[in-house]
């Protein structure tokens, strides 16, 4: 559509100049495989960016699919971990999306519509899926993960996974998604387990959700009633639930939720020490794209070395 146009010219910025796409695409049907991505609803594509060991991507609507064929029976070959991983995917979406700052606070805001940003921020629209996707989560992802035959759970994973996505595909993600990134990316040694691949693998739901109990007491200030909200999704009772302790509810509950699905017990889990926080800390900067999303504002350079600190051990 643009021949005309480097690749970089539209890859978010900094690392490309995020220019908006302005000529119609040829139209996309998009077949999920995994019940992670929601990518059938979605305007972003992340690839590997090698440059700077990161990864990166480019957002814009006119990349949602004009159709989505949303069949569980295409993802009844899943192997257990991928179940697992995909579906931490998931879970933070919806996590993301609802804590994410509200839309009426984000800045830029172009006049001209073809300029606003894939993500608008927290919205009344995007609450109704993303919350309802968090439950799905809860309820439906132990059950995919620990018992390949149970096709319902499979089926409600699926469905949570699009659901998250025209949630966060309208609302966005913030600081588990955009401190991902360079986890991904710094990876030199570790494998996952269940994942027969011959090179080092973080899967990308693990690597979003080994920073996610960290995250989530360093945002519960800006939105506690929001973070009591998902605390209450994991069965917390929010009426004995103090906004001051709502970050540390959330993160307990998060934690447990891990622990019991086998996830790696936070960065240490996958062989990363704090030596490695100043490296992690340079990967984040460049995730404008979601870090700004963040109810508590883009968060500073000391910031960011605290979540990745506090994220070493989870349990």
């Amino acid at each position: 559509a643009h021949p005309e146009a480097d690749f970089l010219d539209f890859v978010n910025a900094p690392i490309g100049k995020g220019l908006p796409i302005r000529k119609k695409l040829n139209p996309l049907i998009a077949v999920p495989t995994t019940a992670g991505t929601g990518s059938e609803t979605t305007g972003t594509a992340i690839f590997d960016y090698e440059p700077l060991h990161t990864k990166t991507g480019i957002a814009h609507r006119a990349l949602k699919p004009l159709l989505g064929i949303v069949d569980p029976l295409n993802t009844r070959s899943m192997p257990s971990q991928v179940h697992c991983s995909s579906g931490l995917d998931v879970l933070c979406h919806a996590l993301e999306s609802y804590t994410a700052l509200p839309y009426n606070e984000r800045s830029p805001r172009p006049r001209d519509p073809i300029e606003r940003p894939a993500y608008q921020g927290s919205n009344p629209i995007s609450d109704v899926w993303s919350l309802h996707a968090l439950k799905m989560v809860v309820k439906y992802l132990p059950r995919a993960t620990k018992d390949p035959e149970d096709f319902e759970a499979q089926s409600q994973m699926l469905l949570a996974a699009t659901f998250a996505g025209i949630g966060f595909g309208n609302a966005g993600v913030h600081l588990c998604h955009g401190l991902s990134y360079p986890i991904s990316g710094l990876n030199k040694n570790y494998k996952h387990p269940g994942y027969n691949v011959d090179h080092p693998i973080v899967p990308h739901g693990v690597s979003v959700a080994l920073t996610a109990p960290s995250v989530f007491r360093f945002t519960s200030s800006a939105c506690p009633d929001r973070h009591i909200d998902a605390a209450a999704a994991f069965g917390a009772d929010p009426s004995k639930i103090k906004e001051s302790m709502a970050g540390e509810v959330l993160a307990e509950k998060l934690t447990r939720f891990l622990e019991d699905l086998g996830v790696p017990n936070g960065l240490s889990g996958i062989g990363y020490d704090s030596s490695l926080i100043p490296q992690l800390v340079e990967g984040a900067l460049p995730q404008h794209r979601v870090t700004k999303l963040a109810p508590t504002r883009e968060p500073a350079r000391e910031q960011l070395a605290s979540i990745f600190e506090g994220a070493m051990k989870n349990y």
